[in-house]
């Protein structure tokens, strides 16, 4: 295994407005292009990967400038469904939301969307061939697929979902021995 650069694209109006946003394909907001216009990475890679979608390669291009790159579905956001670019305050007491909410998150499907099982059964096979390949790679992808692979590569650091999601800009390096947030 060579070193993959896990980073979470930058902020959008729906991360600013706590929206769940998986599927819609939204832009970063000025505010989010500007905070990773602050960032400087130093990473030379083989090869630059992003999930798609606008955010990802925005981000790509402000942190890494003009460089070759292709695009891998597999590594999209979970798709939210019915839920997709509403918030609490909109949705808790839609009982579809409510039955969600209950019981194993990973299981549950949100209405037209898809589980979080399902979202792994996609990601994590595409991470091993990815992570397989010799040379260095940089995936800008999202915060629930990088807590994904995070979780699924180390399951012994006891963490979950919500603990491995980096902040926007932000993500880990990893390596064959281990891994480190990339602050």
């Amino acid at each position: 295994m060579s070193m993959v650069y896990l980073i979470r694209h930058g902020a959008t109006r729906a991360n600013e407005g706590h929206l769940y946003c998986g599927s819609t394909d939204l832009p970063l907001s000025e505010k989010g292009a500007a905070a990773l216009g602050q960032l400087h990475y130093e990473i030379d890679a083989a090869r630059y990967v992003t999930s798609g979608m606008k955010r990802t390669n925005e981000t790509l291009g402000i942190l890494f400038g003009d460089v070759p790159f292709r695009e891998d579905a597999a590594f999209r956001e979970v798709d939210f469904g019915a839920f997709e670019m509403r918030g609490y305050a909109e949705l808790k007491d839609d009982p579809a939301y409510q039955l969600w909410l209950i019981g194993d998150n990973e299981e549950n499907v949100p209405p037209g969307g898809e589980s979080g099982a399902a979202m792994k059964a996609r990601v994590l096979p595409a991470f091993a061939a990815l992570a397989s390949q010799p040379g260095d790679t940089v995936l800008v992808t999202h915060g629930g697929v990088i807590a994904a692979i995070m979780e699924a590569v180390f399951p012994g650091e006891g963490k979950n979902r919500y603990q491995w999601q980096p902040r926007p800009g932000h993500g880990y390096v990893v390596t064959p021995t281990g891994y480190q947030a990339i602050p």
